[in-house]
């Protein structure tokens, strides 16, 4: 089989259907649109029209089974939607949590918990879009989380802060991680916590205040406030104190999804890299001519299909029940790099106008920059490949 054969093939395999219906959906949200969401306070720039339609088309619940009304596709399904997404200059960020929350929820939640949220998500009537997670005197550092979920007769009180809690004010659901056991009551520090499926419309009601973020990257992100916010006892998903390992499954799933957006980001940058440097002339010559404008756009093109391979690998992983935290962790690494290495090279090659807000470049090379620590920096990643993939001591 000849080298074009096979890709042919791979692509062939890969969803090229749902790639193209996702294709003319953004063609409905082009880069005007974003552009004027970013003219709005963030209280008011949620894409709520794209994630609307988004719905509407099914998208957001492809991983959602069958059995509850959703497509019931694998992850790598999911990631051939996010990754098109942003190669279109959308922004999958504002719907991707959707999916990847999917993860703790398919595998851990009870029949019932399933039954009762899942068909309405698929539907649209329910948003689960927040990811309540890390804290302001935590950070990377899960295990010593400060929230507290604390027993109750008929269920618990939570009380705590989260931070960097995007689309919080846009979703009816929350999976919250808390502590239920205090960690000097643990011989591990990954015990003791567990998750919650909770209603923010009800949590809202009593005790719980969410404030937008103004950022630089406006991702809807949020501070969440927890003042003794009473929720009912079936909100918590599988056994109390073992929820660190539920939502590895989550967040495996995240690795694995925003990966593929930063191969989406990356392949947009060489596109237009490509097209601009072909097309503009100067001093008698394409610019895409001169190997200096050339080499960093071939060499980020070669990053971005390496990372994709490893993005690849991890979600027929993740796919096949298989432990993948190495491979999911790998791919959000390589591919966020890449993706950074092609904004760069695009940013170049467009020069000044890099700058003008028409092209669209410094709004997704805002997106990429973040890509570097958000949802999890690569210091953190390296950590995890160094410690639990290659057996050197701890690092922190």
């Amino acid at each position: 089989m000849t080298s074009a054969a096979v890709s042919m093939s791979l692509e062939a395999e890969d969803y090229p259907e749902i790639r193209e219906g996702v294709r003319r959906l953004c063609e409905k949200f082009p880069g005007e649109y974003w552009r004027r969401l970013e003219d709005e306070p963030p209280e008011r720039s949620y894409p709520t029209e794209f994630i609307r339609a988004l719905t509407e088309a099914g998208y957001l619940a492809a991983l959602v089974p069958q059995e509850y009304g959703g497509a019931g596709l694998p992850i790598r399904g999911g990631a051939a939607i996010l990754e098109t997404l942003n190669r279109m200059g959308c922004s999958a960020a504002a719907g991707h949590a959707q999916m990847y929350t999917m993860g703790t929820v398919l595998r851990h939640g009870s029949p019932e918990q399933k039954a009762r949220f899942l068909p309405a998500i698929a539907r649209g009537e329910l948003r689960l879009q927040a990811f309540g997670v890390t804290e302001p005197t935590t950070g990377s550092d899960t295990t010593q989380l400060k929230t507290r979920a604390i027993r109750t007769d008929d269920g618990y009180v939570v009380r705590g802060q989260k931070v960097w809690t995007s689309r919080a004010a846009h979703s009816d659901l929350m999976l919250l991680l808390a502590r239920t056991t205090p960690v000097e009551e643990v011989k591990r520090r990954t015990d003791g916590l567990s998750v919650f499926l909770i209603d923010l419309r009800d949590a809202q009601a009593n005790g719980c205040t969410i404030r937008p973020i103004d950022a630089m990257i406006n991702h809807n992100t949020c501070e969440v406030f927890f003042d003794d916010v009473p929720i009912p006892a079936d909100s918590l998903i599988g056994e109390e104190g073992r929820g660190f390992r539920y939502i590895l499954d989550g967040m495996n799933a995240e690795r694995c999804l925003t990966a593929s957006e930063a191969i989406g980001n990356g392949r947009y940058f060489v596109d237009k890299a490509t097209a601009y440097a072909k097309e503009r002339v100067v001093f008698g010559r394409p610019i895409g001519q001169n190997q200096g404008v050339q080499f960093p756009i071939a060499h980020a093109h070669a990053r971005l299909e390496a990372a994709d391979l490893m993005v690849r690998k991890a979600t027929a992983m993740f796919d096949a029940g298989l432990p993948c935290g190495a491979e999911a962790n790998m791919a959000r690494l390589l591919s966020s790099e890449a993706a950074w290495a092609a904004a760069e090279a695009c940013m170049n090659t467009h020069g000044g106008f890099s700058f003008a807000r028409e092209y669209d470049i410094e709004r997704k090379w805002r997106e990429s920059r973040l890509s570097l620590i958000a949802p999890v920096s690569s210091n953190m990643i390296l950590n995890f490949i160094g410690q639990h993939v290659l057996g050197m001591p701890r690092s922190y």
